[in-house]
């Protein structure tokens, strides 16, 4: 630890120091916070470009439905019976798996 303090202090370097003191903060913030979430959004925006008819969704809001429309910025989502909903597109936030379509959970 004494060696990181020696190190670090340099007489006028201060911005120096402060540089090479940060630095490693803000890789770690990038590889630990950043990354991941624009991995996240790319696969998002790439399963909601590849959505169509009769694809079970969930919306942001809890709302579980089957795309009966598919239009320039919204879905047409059948939600019960007799119940359709037009949503957002950004309001998708998954398909619906597959094992609960089944039942199996």
């Amino acid at each position: 630890m004494n060696f990181l303090f020696l190190l670090f202090q340099v007489d006028g370097g201060g911005i120096l120091s402060t540089i090479l003191l940060f630095a490693p903060i803000a890789l770690i913030f990038y590889f630990l916070v950043l990354r991941p979430q624009q991995k996240q959004r790319k696969e998002l925006t790439a399963l909601i470009a590849e959505l169509k008819i009769n694809d079970e969704i969930v919306t942001n809001g809890g709302i579980i439905g089957r795309i009966k429309e598919v239009r320039d910025t919204s879905y047409i989502i059948q939600s019960a019976d007799k119940s359709f909903l037009e949503i957002a597109r950004t309001a998708v936030v998954g398909k619906r798996a597959e094992s609960i379509e089944k039942g199996k959970i």
